[in-house]
């Protein structure tokens, strides 16, 4: 997004947002409400009154300070220069104005696809998996080439089966890694809600929190060594002094989101964010 905190680390360079490469397609392509991430309502297909001409934040020094966290927590995993410079061969919205409608509608579908993709090259990554690499990789190879389809074929994808369809090929490849890093019996939140919940200190090494809601949890000190963390919900969450080394499926907009400091260990390739 143009104003993300920082690229998306790990994995295919290609899985990179490249803002400078976009038609500026999150700030105009998706809805957001008034709320504590955002000062105004905007709906879909409407540019944010921040996109400058050029495509860029006109506020992106400052979007916190200006009401707009909500930026700063958004992550494409490059499927806004994709749809941009290669599904639609670099025509922006503006100057070809028929296209835009097609255009938002496929981005809001190529951003899921992308970040599916995200994870299985995050699982390829993980040694332990090594039995499941081939499949890993067969799932990659056919997400990879969806990313690269006709703008018609990209809108057609059904993402709630494209996720249903590797979700236990990542749960597998998780349990593996966490089965021969962290021995013993493991925590399992998933889907948990754990909203506001005290775990300060908590050891939660190795536990399965896939989807679980922590929204201003407290994991002050917390012991997340090697824990499963795709899709938890991070808002606001409590993070400081807390261990995350080797935590898998962990984006930097999870982290862009929560709140830690100086002494919050972070997983390799992710970068410690400008508010913390």
């Amino acid at each position: 997004m143009n104003g993300a905190e920082a690229d998306t680390a790990g994995g295919d360079g290609a899985l990179r947002a490249d803002c400078s490469r976009c038609f500026g397609l999150c700030c105009v392509a998706l809805p957001f409400a008034a709320s504590a991430d955002f000062p105004v309502d905007k709906p879909a297909g409407r540019p944010c009154t921040n996109l400058r001409t050029d495509f860029r934040c006109g506020i992106h020094a400052d979007l916190r300070g200006q009401g707009f966290s909500g930026c700063t927590v958004f992550d494409c995993f490059g499927a806004g220069q994709q749809v941009s410079q290669v599904t639609f061969g670099g025509r922006d919205w503006r100057r070809a104005p028929e296209t835009a409608r097609h255009m938002f509608d496929v981005f809001a579908v190529a951003r899921q696809v992308h970040e599916v993709l995200w994870y299985l090259t995050q699982a390829l990554d993980m040694a332990p998996a090594r039995p499941l690499h081939g499949e890993l990789r067969r799932a990659a190879d056919e997400t990879r080439r969806l990313t690269r389809a006709d703008a018609d074929t990209l809108a057609a994808v059904d993402v709630g089966a494209l996720r249903q369809s590797v979700s236990p090929l990542l749960l597998r490849a998780s349990q593996l890694v966490r089965d021969q890093t962290v021995p013993g019996r493991k925590k399992n939140h998933r889907g948990a809600d754990l909203v506001g919940a005290r775990l300060a200190g908590t050891s939660l090494r190795g536990a399965n929190l896939r989807g679980a809601l922590l929204i201003a949890a407290d994991l002050t000190g917390a012991d997340l060594r090697g824990a499963d963390l795709i899709g938890a919900d991070l808002r606001d969450t409590a993070l400081h002094g807390a261990d995350l080394t080797g935590a898998l499926f962990l984006t930097q907009a999870q982290l862009n989101a929560a709140r830690g400091d100086a002494r919050t260990t972070l997983p390799a390739g992710l970068t410690r964010p400008g508010h913390w």
